[in-house]
């Protein structure tokens, strides 16, 4: 494990390293079990004496996610929307369209911003919002804002993650990695329990 630790260090040390994490960001978007998150947080625990520069990987994660999701927007727009606009007035998938489209109407910004920290929620999000056409500015706005505060939550979990263990980088990569895991698993059960209580208001 020592051996794999070195051969990650001497890695941090090229200037390759901040175009691997924008290449993971960016993919991440079409394969979600890409470890972009993973991957900036160990970066930051093993980065020693300013190598990496973490301003570097703060810009390098958001350009690729940036990148990523207007490529899935893009894709939306494409082909979502045509399929979209040819289905049928009473159709399933019609009446799900138009549901969508006014929640992306109200809310489109903070939906995109939130589903950065939602397993999946950033890939189902920006092709929606393609596939219903939101205005190209106002994606790159709320997308910028989610990227941006999206990069340094990571570099700040392997900070957390690097200090506390900071002669045990391993458990220092686990534990930032672990707060990850705990944060988006505790986001996830308050969407589902606020849904759930939406669904019983609208029963009731």
């Amino acid at each position: 494990m020592e051996a794999a630790l070195d051969l990650i260090r001497q890695t941090l040390t090229s200037p390759w390293v901040y175009l691997l994490l924008f290449g993971l960001t960016a993919v991440d978007v079409f394969f979600p079990l890409v470890p972009a998150e993973a991957a900036i947080i160990t970066v930051t625990v093993l980065a020693t004496g300013g190598e990496p520069n973490l301003l570097l990987v703060i810009m390098a994660a958001t350009l690729g996610a940036l990148v990523g999701d207007h490529l899935s927007y893009a894709a939306g727009r494409g082909g979502g929307s045509r399929r979209l606009d040819h289905s049928p007035m009473d159709s399933r998938r019609r009446a799900s369209s138009e549901w969508a489209r006014r929640a992306v109407d109200r809310r489109g910004g903070i939906i995109l911003t939130a589903s950065r920290f939602i397993p999946g929620g950033r890939t189902a999000v920006t092709l929606t919002m393609g596939a219903l056409r939101y205005p190209r500015r106002s994606f790159l706005l709320f997308d910028l804002i989610g990227a941006v505060s999206w990069a340094l939550y990571c570099v700040l979990l392997g900070v957390v993650g690097g200090l506390a263990f900071e002669r045990e980088p391993l458990r220092g990569i686990l534990a930032g990695i672990g707060l990850s895991v705990a944060v988006t698993v505790l986001v996830e059960l308050v969407r589902r329990l606020r849904h759930r209580a939406r669904h019983r208001a609208r029963r009731s």
